[in-house]
């Protein structure tokens, strides 16, 4: 029943409802009304709006229907629509059909009424909307809450449908994803800017397939439009790229193996083709080759369809010709010649050994470090004005031509060199450390260097925070730089805690030992980095890092160590063929960090041809905590010479103690039986006249000093060391003798990354009264490890016998010379290295003179590699000074595990 308004002096529910209504309505006209942009369409709609019907539980107001019906007229208005009223109530006619004549009658294109309808403490609110110009059932908008807060919000969704609908604005009612397989369809409405609500443009539709395809997943897209009951659903249809299967390379010509290249690569098996990614990729190949100076190098790719939505990605490389550098130019230089500034700088020209020493090639990284070069050149030879520009790079038919440009400007002497600030001695004793002073022309490296010695003066007196800033002063006039340091000492600081960390396996005590610092004690950078390095040199780590660490105290600092550590023990197995022994097996288990305590264990087994030998040995670094190494071997040796064989059981105690930087003093006691059989009768003397089973107790004492750089492989350092050894006499056994060997090697570093090595050895024995000196301990040349190109052991001594025979035997003294030079092939990581070597040498007897024009020479090349079964080396030696039968052809000789 329709309720009509009784003047009631009290306000009614409903009446209140209406005053919260339009309220909220005046805010929402202003935060939530829809852009004017959507009403300019070109044409004018009229709109006769009718009053709305008031369905409440109590009786309301009269005007509450037309007061509904304004707000949302004015609505429309804001939207560019005519909104027109009927000139009375009276008129205003009940049936839709009528009001339809009505609206049609007064000019209006709809005719818009409705209803509110109290439900409870809700409602509901309904809106028809009828065309004038045709027939048919009228468009419903509908909207309702359940409190009457919810009015505002009702009435402004209404009202934005109601506009939509008379601009011809189609309302999204849902967007859906069809045809994807792998990628979610969340995913995908995540990048559209269109969603359920809004309204429907189409000229949306285009970008956001855009956005779609962009993803890189679809390679077709399309979008579909289909009207529902409340207006327009979105479907986009999409068609998803094909996987990944393989990834193949194919070049006509080998720059990079097929594997290099794909380890370069991002895409990988199963990823989705995605046409950025192949682009990115064909900019990574094109690098690597243009990284090698192939700068015409041109890339594509194939995509081939396979079954099951699948793909093989095919990239096809050309590389065309290589650029190699053929000039280097220098502009501006007036100092220093073209061909000096050359061997300041690691770029260079193509020359003959290109092949091998890469000379030509054109690495950017290198040439920008070479501008360095060359300013660092300028600025330690009293150029500081110097700059050094931009090389320019021109291409220029497969060549390339390379131009530095240099001003050099005045050159600067150095003036007066002080010190200031906190002196510990006299400025004179700390001027004396100073390098900068020494030269003649300024030199900034060597700033940088008398920094540093400063601080490492002050460091290791405790001065941890010590502060050193050079000031330097340039005269123009006079063209010199004064020097100023000046020195903040700070406070004497002290190791709180010394920390150990990552060490798994390796006891703590064990890294601690090989510290030359403390806790508790003053810091000093000097001895801090002696322990680091002999940390290093125990070979029981990956990575050493360590840290000195604030703490809330000003003199007080704490030494962090963190390790990684690497396996230390090994099992190897192998085989193969040496001039020295023939066919041989080999196999050994050894562990350098036995149980984390530092201690090395190691057992050996080799079977060849002319020899058999089992060895174990035992080492603890440091006896009773002390650096006192001590160690045991125990080992049985067959030997068959030319002339007899040689059974050797036996063992020994060994121990050693640091007497000086970087040496050793070594003490060893051997005790060995010696079987010999089936001696013939042109075995030596001393063999012949020998007893079938003797008995060697000797004692030996080794002084050595190593300061190589790395033990396997160095580029620089040295070792020396001086045995004397004596059997017999007060130690018993059969045999006695005394024995003096030297041995020294040098290792230079050359030009590029050669190396020289310059080797010798020395020797001298003689018999002792109280036993005999069997030939065996005597001296033999020849072989890989003493002259390569002459057999093993064939530079001997000849004496004749009883019957005038001619019996090779030992010399009592022996003099060897090996010069080397050695040089990466392939690149340092591969181990392999090249040699080239000059030996010389001979062996004496004791009543002969040690004459040098006497020496025996031979000189060739081979190949080393430093695999993990242990040193591996093929040489070839050529006798310079063939004599008798000995032929100058050259022999090839084969070794694993040894060398001098």
């Amino acid at each position: 029943m329709q309720r009509r308004g009784r003047n009631n002096p009290e306000k009614t529910v409903w009446l209140k409802v209406l005053t919260i209504c339009i309220i909220g309505l005046m805010a929402a006209f202003t935060a939530g009304r829809v852009s004017p942009a959507l009403a300019q369409t070109g044409k004018t709609v009229r709109v006769m709006f009718f009053p709305f019907t008031t369905w409440a539980a109590s009786d309301g107001d009269a005007g509450l229907g037309w007061d509904i019906a304004d707000i949302l007229a004015g609505r429309l208005t804001e939207q560019g629509i005519t909104v027109i009223r009927p000139a009375a109530a009276a008129a205003v006619p009940a049936e839709p059909d009528a009001r339809q004549r009505k609206a049609a009658a007064e000019g209006a294109d709809y005719a818009v009424w409705g209803s509110l309808t109290e439900l409870g403490g809700g409602f509901s609110l309904d809106v028809s909307l009828m065309r004038t110009d045709s027939a048919g059932l009228p468009r419903i908008f509908f909207a309702d809450g359940e409190s009457a807060e919810n009015l505002a919000q009702a009435v402004n969704t209404v009202s934005r449908e109601l506009a939509a609908a008379l601009l011809g604005q189609e309302k999204i009612v849902d967007i859906h994803i069809k045809g994807n397989e792998r990628i979610e369809a969340d995913a995908i409405k995540r990048v559209l800017d269109i969603s359920a609500g809004d309204i429907y443009i189409s000229g949306q539709l285009s970008e956001n397939i855009h956005k779609i395809y962009n993803m890189g997943y679809f390679q077709d897209v399309r979008a579909l439009v289909s009207r529902e009951t409340h207006g327009m659903a979105v479907t986009f249809q999409v068609t998803e790229r094909p996987t990944v299967r393989n990834v193949r390379i194919k070049k006509s010509t080998m720059t990079f193996s097929e594997e290099k290249i794909l380890d370069a690569l991002s895409i990988q098996r199963g990823a989705i083709v995605n046409m950025v990614t192949i682009q990115e990729n064909i900019k990574t190949i094109e690098g690597l080759y243009k990284d090698k100076n192939y700068q015409n190098v041109e890339v594509t790719y194939k995509i081939i369809q396979k079954k099951n939505n699948q793909a093989d990605i095919e990239f096809i490389i050309e590389r065309g010709e290589k650029f190699m550098i053929r000039e280097i130019h220098f502009e501006g230089n007036e100092a220093y010649t073209d061909k000096k500034l050359m061997k300041v700088i690691e770029t260079s020209e193509k020359g003959f050994f290109s092949w091998l020493t890469s000379s030509g090639d054109l690495q950017v990284d290198v040439l920008q470090q070479d501008v360095g070069r060359l300013a660092a050149h300028y600025h330690n030879s009293g150029y500081i004005d110097a700059r050094i520009g931009e090389p320019v790079i021109d291409f220029k038919d497969e060549w390339i031509y390379i131009t530095f440009k240099i001003e050099e400007g005045q050159r600067f002497k150095v003036g007066t060199v002080d010190v200031s600030g906190d002196i510990l001695t006299t400025e004179e004793d700390l001027k004396q450390q100073l390098k900068i002073g020494q030269e003649v022309y300024f030199n900034r490296s060597l700033i940088r260097h008398d920094m540093i010695t400063l601080n490492d003066y002050y460091s290791d007196r405790g001065y941890f925070y010590a502060d050193i800033i050079p000031q330097t002063q340039k005269d123009d006039e006079t063209q010199t730089v004064n020097v100023l340091y000046q020195i903040e000492k700070g406070n004497l600081v002290y190791f709180d805690r010394i920390i150990i960390a990552g060490n798994t396996k390796t006891r703590d005590k064990v890294i601690r030992r090989q510290l030359d610092v403390y806790e508790q004690e003053l810091y000093s950078g000097k001895r801090l980095k002696k322990g680091i390095s002999r940390l290093y040199r125990l070979n029981y780590f990956e990575t050493i890092k360590f840290d000195t660490i604030e703490n809330e105290s000003d003199n007080e600092v704490d030494l962090k160590i963190e390790v990684e550590e690497k396996p230390t023990g090994m099992f190897s197995f192998g085989g193969g063929y040496s001039s020295i022994q023939e066919f041989f097996l080999t196999t050994s288990v050894s562990q350098e960090n036995l149980f984390g305590r530092g201690q090395t264990l190691k057992l050996k087994a080799e079977l060849g041809g002319s020899s058999t030998q089992y060895q174990f040995s035992f080492t603890e670094p440091w006896l009773f905590d002390i650096p006192l190494s001590a160690g045991i071997d125990v080992y049985d040796w067959e030997t068959d010479y030319d002339t007899y064989d040689r059974h050797t059981r036996g063992g020994g105690l060994r121990f050693g103690y640091p007497v000086f930087e970087k040496t050793r003093l070594y003490v060893s006691n051997t005790y060995e039986t010696n079987d010999l059989k089936n001696v013939t009768v042109f075995a030596p003397w001393s063999i012949q006249t020998a007893t079938e089973n003797s008995v060697t107790s000797s004692v030996a004492a080794t002084l050595r000093y190593d300061s190589r750089d790395r033990v396997i492989n160095p580029s620089r350092g040295s070792e020396h060391s001086v045995t004397i050894e004596n059997a017999g006499g007060i130690f018993g056994g059969d045999v006695a003798y005394t024995k003096y060997t030297a041995e020294t090697g040098w290792y230079l570093p050359l030009f590029w990354k050669f190396t020289g090595f310059l080797h010798s050895r020395g020797g001298y024995v003689h018999e002792n009264s109280d036993g005999f000196l069997p030939d065996y301990e005597r001296f033999y040349l020849g072989g890989m490890n003493s002259l390569r190109g002459f057999d093993w052991r064939d530079i001997a001594i000849q004496e004749e016998d009883e019957d005038g025979m001619l019996i090779d035997k030992g010399g009592d003294k022996f003099i060897q010379f090996n010069a080397e030079l050695l040089f990466p092939l392939f690149g340092e990581q591969s181990g392999l290295v090249g040699v080239v070597f000059y030996d010389t040498g001979n062996v004496y007897d004791d009543d002969e003179e040690m004459r040098f024009n006497r020496l025996r020479e031979s000189a060739g090349f081979g190949v080393r590699w430093f695999s993990p079964m242990g040193p591996i080396r093929l040489e070839r030696g050529y006798i310079l000074d063939p004599q008798g039968d000995e032929s100058s052809k050259g022999q090839w000789e084969f070794t694993m595990g040894a060398a001098f």
